[in-house]
């Protein structure tokens, strides 16, 4: 294998590889890593962890599936229908593999064990910095998707619980949509979003994969056994454009994002091996896309054109085995929220203390004071949007294109930086296939994104 020669020139900022816990964001709840000293990288990375290769298959299963999956009808109706929705799925997938796979194959030339320590090691400061902002991003708008979520289920079920429809008017104020996400997020989100660490996540991801397949088994079944008072609008059979098609790519990212959690779980493998993670990726894929795809067919063909962008909106308040799904859906997104905050306030914090130059290792009631305002700034207003964007079409489609940079931007952008910095003076073939192949991944996802802001500013704000 040719020599990699990996910029890690970290100190730029003047301050040291620690800080801002760079080593410890966005680890998955399930993982358990030790941090590795200097010298201590093997070529093969041998040794790395604790986590089988069955654990890190479901581990990343658990990471990839999630709230995204209530979108997946209303996907398959924007491109066109179920032939469209399929092959697209089926295409963007073999990109979303390779993106993991690149990611673990970096995280072995440079030594670093979470993916915005990977960019920044390969690729250079402006573009860490880039990625850790985007994460930032990423989080926060996510976090403002959970609260919107969160809002669409309690109004069926306290419709079912008044019986009376959901929006009538006349309805006690405390049944009005504002008041009730408000006291949901200040009772339950913000406790579990101060605290420093968030090890109680992994007692929670449990619950979030059971919610999960128990959503996609109800849509199944009530596809096949459809209620009367269900009736399906158009079905489409084509796309009505090429543009159509592309409006969905965001929701595919957003649901297939499990990238930024990746290269820890990578590193926590007995064996973290590229050929073997690469089987690892590809099984949990796999299972995503049965999911995702069993979710989005049933649940388009059941309501046709007319489905909801959140697809449980589209069935009857009345349905029990449905309001069970919501409360599942409730419960995993008030558990995925301070972990999504944890993640983007520990990026805010990294970015901070780099830029002021300070270490990790300082005043303990600073740091606290410090966690505090954070913590509330990012509450207060992730809630307040939350509360007057009610479409969470919208901002699934804005955060789906920051998936998309995740996805192909900036592994497509460490594969290129990795060949380049390989001790060769003479190129082989599959040295110009690589590094074509990273100018495709980094011109596909800057086209998503790139489609996705034009379309939140020039169709959303002048409409």
């Amino acid at each position: 294998m040719a020599q990699v020669s990996i910029n890690s020139d970290l100190g730029e900022w003047g301050s040291s590889m620690d800080s801002g816990e760079r080593a410890r964001l966005l680890q998955s709840p399930c993982v358990d890593t030790a941090p590795k000293s200097e010298g201590e990288a093997s070529p093969e990375g041998l040794g790395g962890g604790t986590t089988s290769t069955l654990g890190a298959i479901f581990i990343v299963v658990n990471a990839c599936l999630g709230a995204g999956l209530l979108n997946f009808p209303a996907a398959f109706s924007t491109a066109g229908g179920v032939a469209a929705g399929v092959a697209l799925q089926m295409g963007m997938l073999v990109f979303i593999i390779s993106g993991l796979v690149i990611l673990a194959y970096c995280s072995q030339a440079s030594n670093e064990r979470t993916y915005q320590e990977v960019v920044w090691a390969v690729c250079g400061k402006l573009t860490g910095v880039l990625c850790e902002v985007t994460i930032a991003i990423y989080t926060f708008g996510t976090c403002i998707a959970f609260l919107i979520i969160i809002g669409d289920q309690q109004d069926k079920i306290i419709a079912v619980m008044a019986k009376e429809p959901e929006g009538a008017g006349g309805s006690p104020w405390y049944t009005d949509r504002k008041f009730t996400i408000s006291l949901t997020a200040f009772l339950f989100i913000l406790p579990l979003s101060i605290p420093r660490e968030i090890g109680f996540q992994k007692y929670a991801s449990f619950l979030s994969v059971v919610g999960t397949w128990y959503v996609t088994a109800i849509i199944i079944i009530k596809y096949i056994w459809p209620d009367k008072e269900m009736t399906p609008g158009d079905i489409l059979t084509r796309p009505a454009s090429w543009v159509a098609v592309f409006n969905a790519m965001p929701t595919i990212c957003f649901g297939f994002q499990c990238h930024v959690s990746s290269v820890p779980v990578f590193n926590s493998m007995r064996q973290p091996k590229v050929k073997t993670w690469g089987g690892v990726v590809t099984a949990a894929m796999v299972i995503a896309l049965a999911v995702y795809m069993g979710t989005g067919i049933c649940g388009f063909l059941t309501f046709g054109a007319a489905v909801d962008p959140d697809v449980l909106l589209s069935y009857p308040s009345e349905d029990m085995a449905v309001a069970v799904a919501r409360a599942f859906i409730i419960l995993s997104v008030l558990t995925s929220y301070p972990i999504l905050h944890f993640c983007g306030r520990a990026v805010v914090e990294g970015l901070w203390l780099r830029y002021q130059g300070m270490p990790v290792e300082e005043d303990v009631g600073r740091e606290r004071r410090r966690r505090m305002l954070q913590t509330l700034v990012w509450f207060l207003l992730t809630l307040l949007l939350a509360l007057f964007i009610p479409d969470i079409g919208k901002v699934i489609s804005v955060i789906g294109g920051l998936a998309a940079c995740f996805i192909f931007v900036f592994p497509g952008l460490c594969l290129i930086q990795a060949k380049l910095s390989e001790m060769e003076e003479v190129k082989p073939a599959s040295w110009w296939a690589l590094v074509s192949y990273g100018v495709l991944l980094v011109t596909l996802g800057a086209f998503i994104f790139g489609q996705t802001t034009a379309n939140a500013i020039f169709v959303d704000l002048l409409a």
